[in-house]
């Protein structure tokens, strides 16, 4: 398949690029769309085309080509957010660390590397002080939204002088130092990283016998998702979630506390008779569409012996085009082989792109129905 080094010709209609089936009067320098018959004028830089001084794009065998223009580049490198649960047992954490460890030293060196750790509380760590560890920490319990966490954060906001007798906006941008407190270039905070996750610890709360453990799975990803939009909105960025039990506390728990109440199975999502259930997956779709509107990615490690709650939180993982990846422990093979090709550049990688758009234009009597694969609409018709 040829690739070519510029940007693709459109229509100005329906946007439709030009192709072999195009119909083209090379003395008017016009060319008509097959899809909506518009007629539209070459640009001057397709001045000498002709019979026989055809662009590649209008080649009868090159049905199918591929873009590849320098100005598209995206001048903002990959982003990953780390949010790391520490709701689990003392050995499984050790797996757990041992597995970031080695996928920080594979990070690429210009990326974007955020950490959250989350049990009872969610802690957001600022990796732009090295010397001195510093945490933002919020309560698990509740959902916390884009202002308030910019406003607990102490974000620092800049806001363009405006034109005479014209009012700000409330908020017009964050300012790069802000930014660089908590997504900070892998080969800038690698050590930092490290240091963090070789003094991280269980959660310290204690767990009564006849109880779960608290776990705050959808506060810390609302909150990874809210900083992400804040940060790096457009960009190409993952939230990695690495998630050992059920989420039991906050916005998209699955199940009570209590060990005495079960956690719902097949029959009970078969029956309609999961309590927690609609109201978990309605908290994830709408995360889902917040990731959506961001470009953002969510992949999930979900490694324990008990659900995790990916029925619930599949939603926002197939709109957002992530990976889910079940495995019994953090030191089994299937995780920590799958997390490594998450970072490789080589033949043995998964492939993975971050906000990838999908564009399908058709002829007028054409509508699409859907699609396979996950993915989310772009909600234009």
């Amino acid at each position: 398949m040829p690739v070519l080094p510029y940007a693709p010709l459109r229509c100005r209609n329906c946007r439709s690029v030009l192709n072999p089936f195009s119909i083209v009067d090379f003395a008017a320098k016009i060319w008509i769309c097959p899809f909506c018959f518009q007629r539209n004028h070459f640009p001057p830089h397709y001045a000498s085309i002709s019979d026989e001084n055809l662009p590649a794009e209008l080649f009868p065998q090159y049905t199918t080509i591929e873009y590849q223009s320098p100005g598209e580049a995206s001048s903002i490198p990959p982003v990953f957010m780390f949010v790391v649960d520490t709701s689990i047992i003392e050995e499984e954490m050790a797996f757990l660390k041992s597995a970031l460890s080695q996928a920080i030293g594979l990070l690429p060196d210009n990326s974007l590397v955020g950490l959250i750790t989350f049990g009872t509380l969610v802690h957001v760590h600022e990796l732009g002080f090295g010397t001195i560890p510093k945490t933002y920490v919020f309560k698990g319990s509740k959902d916390v939204s884009k202002e308030q966490l910019l406003e607990q954060m102490n974000f620092f906001l800049f806001k363009p002088k405006p034109p005479t007798g014209v009012i700000a906006g409330a908020r017009d941008g964050l300012s790069s130092e802000s930014i660089a407190r908590f997504l900070l270039p892998a080969s800038d905070c690698e050590f930092a990283l490290n240091s963090i996750l070789e003094e991280l610890q269980k959660d310290p709360w204690p767990t009564p016998v006849d109880q779960r453990a608290s776990r705050c799975s959808g506060t810390a990803l609302s909150i990874a998702a809210s900083l992400l939009g804040a940060c790096v909105p457009g960009s190409g960025a993952r939230i990695l979630a690495f998630i050992g039990g059920p989420s039991t506390e906050g916005p998209g728990a699955i199940v009570s506390k209590n060990l005495s109440d079960p956690i719902r199975s097949h029959k009970d999502l078969d029956k309609d008779s999961a309590p927690h259930y609609h109201k978990a997956v309605k908290f994830y779709e709408a995360l889902a569409k917040q990731l959506v509107h961001q470009g953002h990615v969510l992949d999930l490690f979900a490694c324990a012996l008990d659900q995790v709650g990916v029925a619930e939180l599949k939603v926002a993982v197939e709109k957002t085009g992530g990976l889910v990846v079940l495995a019994e422990s953090f030191g089994h093979s299937v995780f920590k082989d799958s997390l490594r090709r998450v970072f490789r550049s080589e033949d043995k990688d998964l492939g993975l792109s971050s906000n990838g758009i999908f564009e399908i234009n058709c002829s007028k009597d054409i509508k699409v129905q859907g699609i396979l694969g996950p993915c989310a609409s772009l909600e234009k018709v």
